[in-house]
Parts: C-alpha cells; structure tokens; sequence
C-alpha cells in the first residue's frame, strides 16, 4: 500500500477569523476526497510574529525550522493568500523567501486567494503564480478565487465556488497516479 499524499497548505491570513483559512480547508478537504491525504495547515496567523523577526533562515526557532521542512517536503503545496492592495501580503513572500530555492522543483501547487471582489481575482496569476515559477514548481492550472459574496458569517455560501474548489481537487488529483510527483520521506 502506498503512503497518503503529503498535502501542506500555506493560509496566509494573519486575522481571525479569515475566510482565507475557511478556504484553505474546504480546498484541503476537497483533495482529501479525491486522494488518500495526510494533511497539515499552516496558519500565517500562528506564526507571524517570530516569522516577520527573522532576518533569515538561519534565526528562525526550531518550530518554524520544522515547519519551512513541512512546505519544502510536501507532495502537494495549497497556497491561499488574501489580497491586500492587489497583492498577496508581504509576511506570505517573507515565508516564501526563507523556503529553500531548489525544494520545490516540480512539487504541485494549488493557488487559492480570497478578496473583497472580483477586482482582485487576477492576483492567482499575476501574484501567485509567478512566485511559484520562480521555484519551478507545477502549479496546477485551475486557482481557486472567491470574494466576501461567497461567504455568510465565515462560511461558504456560493454553489459556484463548491464547485470550483470540488474541479480544482478533481484535476489535482491525476497528477499522483505518477508516483514521481511523491516526494521521498
């Protein structure tokens, strides 16, 4: 039998609550439904404070040491920012920053962003996307967008992001058949 898919997803919401995190997890699970997963969110929430005091790699504590090893050893990253100025926030590059330039060379990644409207869904390609080009990671080509309208009281309400986030684990799931894309423990 093989092992669960190593799912890690990054919610890069620093307030509570945050649809950004409701998000994260409806994605995650979605995927849980498709495939065998172990999975593991972090929150930006949890850990911003001694995140944005590190300088580098190298004066991070061993908890966050521990955690840049959960995102750099994931078989599928999910990265779900919100946008804030027409970007994702700043602590989320930071975090991204610290991630070693070579560990996630062809690891699969499902972008996920939430906004005040529709404005801001280009930010999965025109934000997101690049950075994780820069890591020559996969991302997976369907995103998932949604605005303050598709939530009620830190829930999701809207049929039609369900079934964006139900396509988008759907066609995540194929790429594991090719045990490849699993990285080794």
């Amino acid at each position: 039998m093989t092992r669960p898919i190593k799912v890690v997803a990054v919610s890069g919401g620093t307030y509570r609550p945050s649809r950004t995190l409701v998000l994260t997890q409806a994605v995650v699970d979605a995927v849980g439904e498709q495939l065998p997963v172990e999975a593991r969110i972090i929150e930006l929430a949890d850990i911003a404070r001694p995140l944005g005091a590190a300088l580098s790699r190298q004066e991070l504590s061993a908890e966050l040491e521990a955690t840049l090893r959960e995102i750099e050893t994931a078989d599928l990253l999910v990265v779900a920012s919100p946008v804030y100025r027409g970007s994702y926030p700043g602590l989320l590059k930071h975090l991204f920053d610290l991630v070693d330039m070579n560990a996630l060379i062809d690891t699969p990644v499902l972008l996920a962003a939430t906004g005040g409207s529709e404005r801001h869904a280009l930010v999965l390609d025109h934000q997101l996307r690049p950075l994780f080009s820069f890591f020559q990671s996969i991302t997976l080509p369907i995103g998932v967008y949604a605005s303050e309208a598709d939530f009620a009281n830190y829930q999701i309400t809207s049929d039609t992001l369900r079934a964006r986030i139900q396509l988008a684990a759907e066609r995540a799931a194929p790429l594991f058949a090719r045990p490849q894309l699993r990285k080794t423990a």
